[in-house]
């Protein structure tokens, strides 16, 4: 039945060439977005999981800047310990050369306190942003944000801790701590420093350790290095408040336990309860055996002893060599610390750039267009837009067919 009111055909033709239309629009919009899914309309569900995504994105920018300059924070400070290091390994050249008798000493001891002030030039310069890590003013620690971590509860961020190495040489404060226990024990003028020689076979010697010149305070640390190791004992406030016995009963007490803790073959350490304070050391080892003591009070620098070393004369020589062994342990300890927290840190870079690049990636898969299927969808779509306004076009010509029906 035929209609002048009602013409099927043309609102198939028309709902049909809608449709084509939209999905025109559609295919126009990823042709210049280059996006599927540009708005939450697209897809709510998709657009909200790539937004947080783009969120983290971001974020992790922000984390590989930080990482950047916590690399070159630490890369000055490694820079700087390894430079004392070198000029700690010259002075020990120095010190040596003063051991011999025929040599000009004053004229060693000029070299030293040069190298000494260059050290101090060196960890003083050595700052990136302000952030001195090597001088002892810092804080102890420094946190370096190194990543986001997400979870069902919520997102938090972690840190990589960087600890300062104290390189500084000032606010040393003698206290004279050590005293001859007998033999051929080698006692400095400040009492902060000793050498014993320990022979071979048997060799025996004494060191006694007393309350100072000065009251004892928490940190105040003394050390006592038998070849390459090197036992410690740091003062506590428990220590100084005993009350029971002397500081310096409860230090050498503390030392032997660590000097046992070496595990020093042939080296035997006793102390006498009724000689408070006195350490007895006996090599029975087939090679003679130097052993050296250090105090170090608690407000020095990490090289406060530097201001202790004099080679002017022959004892004084003899006790910068002990002294230079610590001093350089300090200064490669340091660079060591730095090195590997460095390296962490420019490992943890590459993982977030690696990670950012990954994210991207992901977001990517889910809401960029596939160019050229959209391609080929364009081309489909024209043609059928085409076609459906030919179809529109025959279908409101029907109508007109109804006249010759009514013509005589």
């Amino acid at each position: 039945m035929s209609s002048i009111l009602t013409n099927n055909s043309a609102m198939v033709a028309l709902q049909t060439m809608k449709k084509i239309n939209s999905n025109m629009a559609l295919t126009q919009s990823e042709i210049s977005t280059g996006k599927s899914v540009s708005n939450a309309k697209d897809n709510a569900a998709v657009w909200a999981i790539s937004k947080v995504m783009e969120s983290d994105v971001k974020g992790f920018k922000g984390i590989s800047d930080s990482l950047n300059l916590g690399s070159s924070t630490i890369a000055v400070a490694r820079e700087a310990s390894e430079t004392v290091t070198e000029l700690l390994t010259e002075m020990k050249g120095k010190i040596v050369a003063a051991q011999e008798g025929n040599v000009d000493r004053a004229k060693i001891q000029t070299d030293v306190t040069k190298l000494k002030e260059q050290i101090e030039s060196v960890v003083g310069a050595a700052q990136f942003n302000g952030l001195n890590l090597v001088n002892g003013t810092g804080s102890g620690t420094v946190e370096i944000l190194s990543s986001l971590d997400r979870s069902a509860t919520g997102v938090s961020a972690s840190s990589i801790t960087v600890n300062a190495q104290d390189l500084s040489t000032g606010a040393y404060a003698a206290n004279d701590v050590f005293a001859a226990g007998g033999g051929n024990a080698l006692v400095s003028t400040d009492a902060d420093t000793f050498v014993l020689a320990l022979d071979q076979g048997g060799g025996t010697d004494e060191v006694t350790l007393q309350d100072g010149a000065t009251a004892w305070a928490a940190g105040d640390k003394v050390s006592m290095r038998f070849g390459d190791k090197t036992a410690s004992y740091t003062i506590t406030a428990a220590d100084i408040d005993s009350g029971n016995n002397s500081v310096a009963d409860l230090v050498a007490v503390g030392l032997k336990n660590s000097i046992d803790a070496l595990g020093i073959s042939d080296l035997v350490v006793d102390y006498d309860s009724a000689s408070p304070g006195v350490l007895t050391f006996t090599n029975d080892g087939t090679k003679d055996l130097a052993v050296s003591g250090q105090f170090k009070n608690a407000g020095s620098g990490g090289l406060g002893a530097l201001d202790g070393i004099d080679v002017s004369t022959a004892n004084g020589a003899e006790l910068a060599l002990g002294s230079i062994e610590g001093l350089l342990q300090t200064s490669i300890d340091a660079a060591s610390a730095f090195g590997s927290t460095q390296k962490q840190i420019d490992i943890q870079s590459e993982f977030v750039g690696k990670l950012s690049d990954a994210l991207k990636s992901g977001i990517g898969t889910m809401v960029d267009a596939n160019m050229e299927e959209t391609s080929a969808r364009l081309q489909a779509l024209q043609v059928q837009q085409q076609l459906a306004t030919q179809s529109l076009s025959m279908a409101n010509q029907q109508p007109q067919n109804i006249l010759s029906l009514f013509r005589g």
